[in-house]
């Protein structure tokens, strides 16, 4: 087995399939399918079966993902380690970040990084909740991971490195029954309808805290899309709890941005693995 059937098992994975990890990794897909083959004869399993048109994992191939991942990441580290003598001109960093912390402080994060290094370069990957965050890292999908958790994290086998607070606020239409104020306690939010985010994220379970309080709030909408979730407030739909790094945004967008009372807040941190970083993620680090 080689790194470069390791790349081509995880593409497949990544990609859902031959031909459109073929696509991605600009190989032809014959070429593709035989080194996927010989991994498997390598191995002495079936990596994959095919029920109809869909390409699924066996249990020998969810085995094989996240030593692969940590394989190839070994390699990138090693390679990057290399470069890095000579200075740290070249390199990326992959950080796994959550919606609401991509906006802020991931943004500030990252204009410090890319001054300091204008030779590297940074992808972010969506992850919409912390246990997605750290499934990310753990998995080695990415390197980092940003996420916010309403308790002080502690991660088993995780790097936590805190990085700051960051509160609850309202985000109501401007000409609604909230226009205004300046801020709202819960139970002023009786009988507005409230827009939500899926189960397991901050945002949910402050509504969630709200509710069980015996405030009415009537949920009209549910989305795992956080950028839906301002147009709908603008539109009238409902009001909606949002990290306050959605505040510049809400205001420029002529939404009203309450503070909400009592407060509730998030715990910022990045996360990574305790084993070896590759030059580029210690320099994001050292950024913080």
């Amino acid at each position: 087995m080689d790194a470069r059937q390791l790349g081509y098992f995880l593409a497949v994975v990544d990609h859902g399939g031959v031909s459109r990890a073929a696509v991605a990794l600009h190989v032809a897909q014959p070429s593709l399918s035989q080194a996927i083959r010989s991994l498997e004869r390598d191995l002495g399993q079936d990596l994959f079966r095919r029920i109809g048109r869909r390409l699924v994992l066996t249990d020998a191939g969810r085995a094989l993902i996240e030593p692969a991942r940590q394989v190839l990441r070994g390699l990138e580290t090693a390679r990057a380690s290399v470069e890095s003598v000579t200075g740290l001109a070249v390199g990326r960093v992959e950080i796994a970040a959550m919606p609401s912390q991509a906006v802020e402080p991931l943004s500030g994060f990252i204009r410090t990084f890319v001054e300091q290094h204008p030779g590297l370069s940074v992808t972010v990957k969506a992850a919409h909740t912390a246990s997605g965050v750290v499934e990310m890292v753990r998995s080695g999908v990415a390197e980092l991971g940003l996420l916010a958790s309403t308790e002080p994290l502690a991660e088993a086998g995780l790097a936590v490195t805190p990085a700051g607070r960051q509160r609850f606020v309202l985000v109501a239409g401007a000409d609604g029954p909230l226009a205004g104020m300046r801020e709202v306690r819960w139970e002023d939010l009786a009988g507005q309808r409230v827009i939500v985010g899926q189960p397991g994220t901050g945002m949910r379970r402050v509504v969630d805290e709200i509710r069980a309080s015996g405030v009415d709030l009537r949920q009209v909408v549910e989305t795992e899309h956080r950028e839906t979730i301002l147009p709908l407030v603008l539109a009238g739909v409902g009001v909606a709890v949002l990290a306050e790094s959605w505040a510049p945004l809400a205001r420029r967008a002529g939404a009203l941005v309450l503070d909400l009372l009592p407060e509730a807040h998030l715990h910022v941190a990045v996360v990574s693995r305790t084993d070896a970083l590759t030059p580029a993620a210690a320099a994001f680090l050292r950024c913080l």
